[in-house]
């Protein structure tokens, strides 16, 4: 992984942790201990940013009526996709 790769991902991961009021795990991913990316509301969360690469879910978010976005692959556990702040909001009991 290149610097700014890792410059990327790690701005990305503090921004999130702040906004969801969860802590950055340190060294995540470079060793057995630290599993995740962040912490918060008791769940570990992995984070991966990509300039282009989600865009479809991103399409399907944006064009549909919905609150969320539900996806899946053959034979893989379904996936619930919603924006950050909905997220919060659910996890706030708002």
């Amino acid at each position: 992984m290149g610097k700014a790769s890792r410059d990327k991902g790690n701005r990305t991961e503090r921004a999130i942790a702040k906004r969801l009021n969860g802590i950055r795990i340190p060294l995540s991913g470079a060793t057995d201990y630290a599993k995740g990316d962040i912490e918060a509301y008791n769940m570990t969360f992995e984070v991966k940013a990509r300039a282009n690469g989600f865009k479809q879910i991103y399409g399907w978010i944006d064009k549909e009526d919905a609150d969320a976005l539900i996806i899946k692959a053959d034979r893989k556990e379904p996936l619930v996709v919603l924006p950050i702040d909905e997220f919060k909001k659910i996890m706030e009991g708002e």
